[in-house]
């Protein structure tokens, strides 16, 4: 039996693995049992798209009938010979490990690390426009944005805040107006964090069920709310909005992709 480890372990937790086999790489996903040649949807240019068939075509001609092909999205812009080299090695990898089923128990394949990740998920900048040079975080002041992250404080406009606080069961969020008693505080306190939320829950690698205390308003603004959360995490495939309760907390979940930014950085 083949599995992959598909997100990382919870303290205490089994090590969740899917038999659902993928071998991605920066432009071309290879998917056993799940055959087809299927190019991503943000791909619009009907040039490109016959472009990138034909590569496909080519770049899996021979291949057993259970593997199958996506192009991701990065293929738009890359030159035709970047997208026929991640074909073919992530076509060789794949066959590879699915001939390897006998003998004990063992690693086939090695995670990504954090920089194959962001070399692989991440177009922008270019790999060429990268500051690798030394203290190049605090240059750009990544090292400032980290040690903020370490606090559960969220300095929201007009001097509201958000609390963004991680549990074992869940991520409580609790909006707070702050010095600002005019009575359209909690809508604006409310509408900033909700834009800001995603990002925040992103950096911070936090995920799962996240309840949100929003800062009192008149039940009557939910629908304003409602819409500002609904385009905040629209590019956040990996969340559902659930929605109000019925105490009035807001309640969403999100995918668990990473390790939380506090046990990474303690």
């Amino acid at each position: 039996l083949l599995v992959q480890v598909s997100g990382p372990a919870e303290q205490g937790k089994a090590i969740p693995v899917t038999t659902r086999l993928l071998f991605k790489s920066r432009f071309a996903i290879i998917t056993p049992d799940a055959p087809g040649l299927n190019i991503s949807r943000r791909i619009k240019d009907d040039d490109r798209r016959a472009e990138l068939s034909a590569i496909a075509e080519a770049g899996m001609a021979g291949a057993s009938d259970s593997l199958g092909l996506i192009l991701r999205s990065g293929c738009l812009e890359a030159e035709d010979q970047a997208v026929v080299e991640d074909i073919a090695a992530m076509r060789s990898l794949a066959e590879a490990v699915l001939a390897d089923i006998s003998g004990p128990p063992e690693l086939l394949v090695d995670g990504p690390s954090a920089h194959d990740l962001a070399f692989r998920d991440w177009l922008d900048p270019a790999v060429d426009d990268a500051d690798t040079g030394p203290e190049s975080f605090e240059r750009h002041g990544v090292t400032e944005a980290l040690e903020s992250l370490r606090s559960p404080r969220v300095a929201l406009e007009a001097g509201a805040h958000m609390m963004i606080e991680p549990t074992r069961a869940l991520v409580a969020v609790d909006v707070n107006t702050g010095p600002d008693t005019s009575p359209a505080a909690g809508l604006k306190a409310n509408v900033a964090a909700a834009r800001d939320l995603p990002r925040q829950l992103r950096l911070r690698g936090l995920g799962g069920q996240v309840v949100v205390d929003f800062a009192p308003m008149p039940k009557r603004e939910r629908h304003i709310l409602d819409q500002v959360l609904k385009a905040a995490f629209k590019a956040d495939g990996d969340a559902n909005l659930a929605g109000w309760t019925t105490l009035g907390l807001y309640e969403l979940t999100r995918k668990r992709d990473r390790l939380p930014l506090s046990e990474l950085l303690p």
